[in-house]
């Protein structure tokens, strides 16, 4: 295994993580808690030590499984969970305001069974809460000892910028990184958010790095609409299929020629970004467990590297059109050496 810096904080993170969203106590027909624990054995031998699960994750029961699994191994392990996406019915059981993150917190605390919660990622950006409300709310729980440290997902990045400017203005607790969907067909990020993530000195995990499974390559253009699959009815990429196919066929043909499976390759791409610093791996069974880990000791060619990431660049928006065509190019790439991996290019 491999570890990193959680961005500019001295915490260490394995760069491959095990994500425990399909963990459940019974009311899914997922990962029970017996199957759970042999898959986190399994990620502790490898030499995984974040985990990270969600209140929203089965309504809690997979923080609830997780906690007992990992009681003990805490104090070699870190535990991540999240607040912000409704978990009930009431009115007031989702958001970013003082009252949800509170309590939020000490259920979580509950739920795991422990003191602490190394990392607490706030899940969603809440436009309905003034945004110092929410960072008032993260740096009291910090202050209390109930959290290490600070993370949000599925932020827009102006928000992150106000956010960090905030906590720096008033001595607040800073996030030390982001939790962001980041794929082959999900380079969004590379626009925006990697350029404020540089800016600020945050670190990044990565959400379905197989695209909702996609990367996985078990679906073919005469599958990936049948009964039971999760894209039978739509999905949240909405991405061109015949495009991800071409992909895909690109992707399995390299795959073989390196000997190594689809979603290694994809694992493999997304652990040559240079801001990745860790990976959320999900399984249900051991060896999907085993070859998703494996991935950490793939080593891509350049040239593989560069044939995917042309076939899965973004297009170009405004103002970074304007930017590459009209700007200072001579310049900027005498002084500042661009990194085409972070997306500034």
């Amino acid at each position: 295994m491999e570890y990193r810096r959680l961005g500019d904080s001295g915490l260490i993170v394995s760069r491959l993580a095990l994500g425990a969203m399909t963990f459940t106590s019974g009311t899914l027909d997922k990962v029970d808690p017996a199957q759970a624990e042999r898959l986190v054995g399994r990620a502790i031998d490898a030499g995984v030590n974040l985990f990270d699960t969600a209140d929203v994750y089965d309504r809690g029961e997979s923080e609830t499984v997780l906690g007992k699994i990992l009681a003990p191994h805490r104090r070699d392990v870190v535990i991540a969970t999240k607040a912000g996406v409704r978990n009930a019915r009431g009115l007031l059981a989702a958001g970013l305001s003082r009252r949800h993150i509170l309590m939020s917190v000490d259920d979580s605390l509950r739920r795991l069974g422990t003191d602490w919660i190394d990392v607490y990622v706030v899940h969603i950006f809440d436009p309905l809460t003034p945004i110092d409300e929410t960072l008032e709310a993260l740096d009291a729980v910090v202050r209390a000892g109930k959290v290490r440290y600070l993370a949000f997902s599925n932020w827009p990045a102006w928000a992150v910028a106000a956010a960090m400017e905030r906590q720096a203005a008033n001595g607040w607790a800073r996030f030390t990184h982001g939790q962001m969907f980041y794929s082959l067909l999900g380079r969004d990020i590379e626009r925006d958010m990697l350029p404020v993530m540089d800016r600020y000195g945050l670190g990044l995990t990565v959400w379905s790095p197989l695209a909702f499974g996609f990367l996985s390559g078990k679906f073919t253009r005469e599958t990936l609409g049948a009964e039971g699959s999760r894209f039978a009815n739509g999905d949240m990429l909405g991405f061109d299929k015949e495009a991800a196919f071409a992909l895909l066929d690109r992707m399995r043909a390299i795959a073989a020629a390196r000997g190594i499976s689809v979603p290694q390759l994809a694992y493999a791409w997304l652990l040559a970004r240079l801001q990745v610093s860790s990976i959320l791996v999900g399984a249900t069974r051991p060896e999907q467990l085993d070859d998703n880990l494996a991935a950490v000791d793939i080593v891509l060619p350049a040239e593989d590297i560069a044939a995917l990431d042309e076939l899965t660049r973004p297009a170009r928006t405004y103002p970074y059109w304007m930017i590459d065509d009209h700007g200072d190019r001579k310049r900027r790439q005498a002084l500042v050496p661009i990194d085409r991996n972070r997306g500034l290019g």
